[in-house]
């Protein structure tokens, strides 16, 4: 899922308030699943910068107190502990996150993509809920990356994180059968007509639509992979959208991989299986959204190849996206593979330069807000790595002038954005790097962030650094405290030790769902950076 810079929230809470968060639970009835980081739209891929960086007397406060132009007072954080419970406070909001309320948006800063992914999809109505409150009127939620928010980070939250996150279908499959109802699904939003067009996604885009106009005749499936926050999920949206417009009854299902894995765990749990493979199979059109978070779910996997199969013999459309290639995620099984390739495979790049200036003047009409090309051009030219970087950008900028009273112009756009642009694009590369890392050795690419020392872990993080480090500015100290506040002598041996692997053209060792795999690290190092493509950069 795509963490998007503003977040419409449609559906309740995945995790239901008043459930017991009881960690720890194994999976009964054979399910054997667990959860793991969806990027659906990516904040994964948001990174804009924290709504109180730069912004004087508008500045938010870490833990869950939101003040700002429109001042919140500091009943906020407990509205929130409340809401959620103090558990889940505790994992995913005390010293992870800083509020700020500014030109009609709550803006939570977050560590990394993995806590603003996790927030946004169950804790987003929340948010919008507490402002509400004690604002008096409806908010929008943004959703921005501040790398200094991993200062504050306690030692062993990413690792309560991650369990957290693993025994979360457990959690959602309890809380939704003590309720009598299964676990709700997204309502797509977004359409073809709001889809900024470019080289970058044309090829994309172009399949889509044909899908939408003609399901189940061509590029079945239609398989879309890309990094965090370049239209993955927009283009899915659209798809069913479109099929919902033509008013011929087209019956289509928009879910993403977590939402289906969530709920064939309460269909087992329900014994309501077979209620739920008629649901899915009995389908024109099946969407399904991250569905890398298959990644290590055996039994959802055995599940969804035969909904697969069952879809495919009877002549209808799958179109699924991912944040990697088919062939780059670990611990997916080789059936699944070799159907997801077997239709149409497209990537989605980074956008180019007049997409970009297109999406930021989109952007600014419908904020209504009168932003000079000049700023749109500087903005797009310094922000080149995904959308919700550019709209973190815009955001920082409108609110920046709404504090200072002060028209956006080109010289306080510099001056304004000059620590977001010094550091965001590291940031979204480093990002995008641990994801396909962290996919590529069959991993959440949280569990980079614990403490945990596997073979597997050890290793994807060590080469995940030594990316990092030969793919952007950022600094050993910036590297560690980015993943997990690591100490700055952990990201130097690491890089060190890969690039001795790389000199000697040494092989590399680790658990895959086919057993050990064994590989050249200058092969796996040149897959890894084949799928990262113009991501990187030089």
């Amino acid at each position: 899922m795509d963490l998007r810079a503003r977040t419409e929230v449609t559906g309740g809470m995945k995790n239901e308030g008043g459930v017991s968060d009881r960690d720890g639970m194994n999976d009964q009835n054979g399910t054997g699943e667990q959860a793991g980081m969806s990027d659906q739209n990516g904040i994964g891929d948001q990174t804009g910068v924290s709504g109180h960086v730069g912004m004087g007397d508008a500045g938010g406060v870490r833990g869950g107190d939101v003040r700002g132009p429109d001042r919140l007072d500091d009943t906020f954080e407990s509205v929130i502990a409340e809401m959620v419970g103090p558990q889940r406070y505790k994992v995913w909001f005390k010293g992870t996150t800083a509020f700020a309320l500014a030109d009609g948006f709550v803006h939570v800063s977050v560590p990394n993509q993995f806590v603003g992914g996790w927030i946004e999809r169950n804790f987003s109505d929340v948010i919008r809920a507490a402002a509400s409150r004690i604002s008096g009127r409806s908010l929008d939620v943004a959703f921005t990356i501040d790398p200094a928010l991993n200062k504050t980070v306690r030692k062993k939250q990413p690792d309560s994180q991650v369990e957290y996150a693993m025994n979360n279908p457990e959690r959602v499959a309890r809380a939704q059968k003590r309720l009598g109802t299964p676990p709700p699904t997204p309502v797509p939003k977004r359409a073809f007509d709001d889809f900024v067009v470019g080289d970058s996604n044309r090829l994309a885009y172009t399949m889509a639509l044909d899908v939408a106009d003609r399901p189940g005749t061509q590029f079945n499936p239609l398989f879309i992979h890309g990094g965090c926050g370049v239209g993955k999920t927009h283009l899915l949206q659209a798809v069913c959208n479109r099929l919902k417009s033509r008013g011929d009854s087209v019956n289509y299902r928009y879910l993403s991989g977590e939402d289906f894995t969530n709920q064939y765990v309460f269909a087992v749990k329900s014994g309501e299986v077979e209620s739920f493979r008629h649901r899915y199979r009995n389908v024109d059109v099946l969407v399904i959204d991250d569905v890398h978070f298959f990644s290590n779910k055996r039994g959802t996997q055995s599940e969804f190849l035969h909904t697969f199969n069952a879809i495919d013999v009877a002549g209808k459309q799958l179109v699924l996206a991912s944040d990697a290639h088919p062939k780059m995620i670990s611990h997916l099984s080789e059936s699944l593979v070799t159907r997801f390739v077997s239709g149409m495979v497209v990537k989605v790049d980074a956008p180019d330069f007049p997409t970009r200036a297109e999406v930021l003047r989109r952007r600014a009409v419908k904020m209504k807000c009168d932003v000079p090309a000049p700023v749109i051009d500087y903005i797009a030219e310094q922000c080149s790595a995904n959308i919700r970087e550019l709209e973190g950008a815009l955001y920082k900028l409108v609110a920046l002038a709404n504090v200072t009273k002060k028209p956006i112009t080109l010289s306080l756009a510099v001056q304004g954005l000059r620590d977001l642009i010094q550091r965001t694009t590291s940031i979204v590369r480093l990002s995008d790097i641990e994801t396909i890392v962290a996919l590529y050795f069959g991993l959440r690419p949280a569990d980079l962030h614990t403490s945990q020392k596997s073979r597997n872990i050890a290793l994807a993080r060590s080469i995940a650094m030594y990316l990092t480090r030969r793919h952007t500015d950022m600094s050993f100290p910036e590297i560690g405290r980015f993943m997990g506040n690591k100490n700055h002598s952990t990201v130097l041996l690491a890089c060190k030790r890969v690039d001795k692997l790389v000199r000697e053209d040494a092989d590399v060792r680790w658990v895959s769902s086919r057993g050990e795999s064994v590989r050249s690290v200058r092969e796996v190092l040149s897959e890894l950076e084949e799928q990262l493509g113009n991501t990187l950069g030089s």
